[in-house]
């Protein structure tokens, strides 16, 4: 990923597995992407849904000992279904932010079952200099065309995954979360780099090529995919802790099979 200039977020609940890892892992995991990842490109970490202030603050502690360049505020779940009211969830923000001076971007993800308002958003960003960017993971286009207009012109916002890319772009937004960037780094940054030369006709391609990576590799198992053709590729996939188990050696068959029709080797230097 540095070698195809890409920024990572490290530790987190969806792509990654972060809700297994122990508390001492976690710090691990940050301290090695440290090692690897600092003064290269940008380094934040990820974390996973909280379900209170405090336990989004010691987080922040940790990824603010290991010298990460930002972290996520990721939403507030308070389990078993129940959704905070638009009020508690302003005030876990504030009580979040009010304790770090560490460079935050806030998350809104369909994975709580809510969205931040916008005009939560925009209470925020006005009250705490350190927030410098927003993670929006909806379907809906028209929020997150509200969050560029409100905010778009202070802090960067990315969409979640590689398929509102283009829109995203369109909308004014920076750019895209994407795990496939485990797998296909160089393929990912290729969206980028011809949304910036202007060079339609390759945009689209790169484009099409990483949302049919995208769609098959979540439709496979998403992690348990991407792992499991990172291994078969001789690439350090590892495997995924249980209750996940392996992507089958058939469903692994057919990936690689897309990723012959892709060519991706060529492009990712495998």
């Amino acid at each position: 990923m540095v070698a195809a200039g890409v920024g990572v977020y490290v530790g987190g609940g969806g792509s990654g597995e972060g809700f297994v890892l122990t508390t001492a892992e976690r710090r691990r995991i940050l301290e090695i992407a440290a090692d690897e990842l600092s003064g290269k490109v940008p380094f934040r970490s990820m974390g996973v849904e909280a379900r209170s202030a405090s336990e989004m603050v010691q987080y922040l502690e940790v990824a603010r000992s290991v010298g990460v360049d930002a972290a996520q505020i990721y939403s507030l779940d308070l389990g078993h279904g129940h959704l905070p009211t638009p009020d508690e969830v302003v005030e876990y923000m504030v009580d979040v932010l009010s304790t770090t001076s560490l460079p935050a971007v806030l998350s809104t993800h369909q994975s709580v079952g809510y969205r931040l308002s916008v005009e939560s958003i925009v209470h925020v960003v006005d009250r705490f200099d350190h927030v410098v960017g927003v993670n929006s993971s909806h379907g809906d286009l028209a929020y997150l065309a509200e969050i560029v207009d409100a905010v778009g012109d202070r802090v960067e916002v990315h969409v979640g995954g590689p398929l509102q890319a283009l829109t995203a772009l369109a909308l004014g937004a920076d750019g895209f979360l994407s795990s496939e960037a485990n797998l296909a780094p160089a393929l990912c940054n290729s969206v980028i780099t011809a949304y910036e030369d202007g060079t339609g006709s390759e945009l689209l391609l790169a484009f099409g090529r990483l949302a049919r990576l995208s769609m098959a590799l979540y439709g496979a198992g998403g992690i348990r995919a991407t792992k499991a053709v990172l291994n078969r590729l001789g690439l350090p996939g590892g495997y995924p802790r249980k209750p996940q188990l392996p992507a089958a050696d058939a469903t692994v068959d057919r990936l690689m099979k897309l990723i012959d029709d892709l060519r991706l080797t060529e492009l990712e230097g495998w």
